[in-house]
């Protein structure tokens, strides 16, 4: 009964812990807009350039500038990092791979 109820515990520490992974963060100032970077030279033929944003931490939004980076697969797209306006403030949506 013990090892029933430690295990079904566990699984639900790990769904409440997924659930908070997932939780959006409402900014309520709007983001300033994209810095103009000078992109570096390329360091090999199959990177791409992957434009920098702006990051809130909590108090300020703090430029992360741009990378040169390899896609994982043959044919994979970037899709940039950008900020949603939702709920009277702003969502930032995480850049990935498609």
């Amino acid at each position: 009964m013990l090892k029933k109820f430690l295990v079904s515990s566990a699984f639900g520490l790990l769904l409440s812990v997924g659930t908070m992974c997932a939780a959006e963060v409402i900014v309520k100032v709007a983001p300033p807009a994209a810095v103009v970077e000078t992109r570096p030279v390329s360091p090999g033929p199959n990177y791409i350039w992957i434009d920098g944003y702006q990051r809130w931490d909590g108090n300020a939004y703090v430029w992360m500038p741009g990378r040169w980076d390899v896609p994982p697969r043959a044919g994979a797209r970037w899709v940039a990092h950008r900020w949603v306006r939702r709920h009277d403030g702003w969502v930032f949506v995480e850049g990935r791979w498609r």
